[in-house]
């Protein structure tokens, strides 16, 4: 009887987490384009004029609208190489503020829109994706 209680107690203390936690609204079966609807075209925002012979121009890619937030990406164009890419829309959430310089570094090493989904932040890489792949469409 003297170990009954404590037993009790704490599979109660145990227990309480679990009847507490509350699962991601995930449906587990959406794809990429199911989860990430474009919500605005992408479109070519401004154009600095050329030094010495490379013209800079930025590019806005699409917003899109996932189940953790918008996204959305500037890219930087120096001449045809992406100079930089600016996170302009993006959910607030760890996994995302962790994911995002990853993304951006591989996208400066790739020079496109083929790179690899971060672990964690998979919704948040999908629509990174998207939005620079419209950015890197509209600049042609």
């Amino acid at each position: 009887m003297k170990r009954a209680i404590p037993v009790l107690v704490l599979s109660v203390a145990g227990l309480i987490p679990v009847w507490r936690y509350a699962p991601s609204h995930d449906t587990g079966s959406s794809s990429a384009t199911e989860a990430a609807a474009p919500a605005s075209t992408p479109s070519v925002s401004s154009s600095a004029s050329s030094s010495g012979g490379t013209t800079t121009t930025v590019v806005s890619g699409s917003t899109l609208d996932t189940e953790k937030g918008p996204v959305q990406v500037e890219v930087t164009f120096s001449g045809d190489r992406i100079a930089s890419v600016r996170m302009l829309q993006q959910p607030n959430h760890p996994q995302t503020r962790a994911a995002v310089p990853k993304l951006i570094e591989e996208t400066l090493q790739a020079q496109s829109a083929d790179i690899d989904t971060v672990s964690g932040a998979t919704i948040t890489s999908d629509g990174y994706k998207e939005s620079l792949q419209a950015a890197i469409d509209a600049k042609g």
